[in-house]
């Protein structure tokens, strides 16, 4: 078995960043039966398992407990969103929740419902023929209910986000604290490591959206 790569403590230096950690190691036998029973990946997606990478990394939840979530990412951006989510981690920014979609049997619509923060999904861009960039674990879906993908004509799918369509701080919950905006911190932290945000699109916002 390969030696699984430890980063917490290399690149933390507050008191916060301290609490924090994160682990890489390649997919095992265990999580590639895990994607392939939950159909997140199978033959003839676009990266190959050796290319991807499992994490496990410490995140607050909407009660401010600290949690390990799970994710899958391609090996090129591993490292860079261990220290991305260190600094959301540091800032206190809420997550509902951070589980494989292969929990939610591959199902894009399945994980959104459930608030789930993800990324790595061999699936088809949304109304598209194509790869999305989750198929090549380089985009990552955070606090889906409460950044919604809102369509050209301002269709947004998920019943739960509707409250969310104005984008805007409002209260002092989790959930207001979770809403991504332009100027938002969390949103300057995933562009610091030169991702780009959907919530920029024009026509189509899909504010949920970060990819490499």
């Amino acid at each position: 078995m390969k030696k699984m790569i430890i980063l917490a403590g290399l690149f933390l230096s507050t008191s916060l960043y301290a609490q924090y950690k994160a682990t890489v190691s390649p997919i095992t036998a265990e999580i590639k039966q895990r994607m392939i029973r939950g159909n997140s990946w199978r033959k003839g997606c676009p990266v190959s398992l050796q290319d991807l990478r499992y994490l496990q990394i410490s995140y607050k939840d909407f009660h401010n407990q600290s949690k390990v979530g799970e994710m899958i990412v391609h090996k090129t951006v591993a490292s860079e969103v261990t220290k991305i989510f260190g600094e959301l981690y540091a800032m206190n920014y809420p997550i509902r929740k951070m589980k494989l979609v292969s929990d939610y049997k591959g199902s894009d619509w399945q994980s959104i419902e459930a608030d789930n923060t993800s990324a790595f999904n061999c699936r088809k861009a949304t109304g598209s023929k194509h790869w999305s960039k989750h198929s090549y674990g380089k985009a990552i879906d955070l606090n889906s209910i409460e950044n919604p993908y809102v369509s050209r004509s301002g269709h947004i799918s998920h019943k739960a986000s509707q409250q969310y369509r104005k984008r805007s701080h409002k209260k002092h919950s989790s959930a207001d604290k979770a809403i991504l905006l332009k100027n938002d911190k969390a949103v300057k932290i995933f562009k610091k490591y030169g991702w780009k945000w959907g919530g920029d699109w024009s026509g189509v916002k899909d504010y949920q959206h970060f990819s490499k």
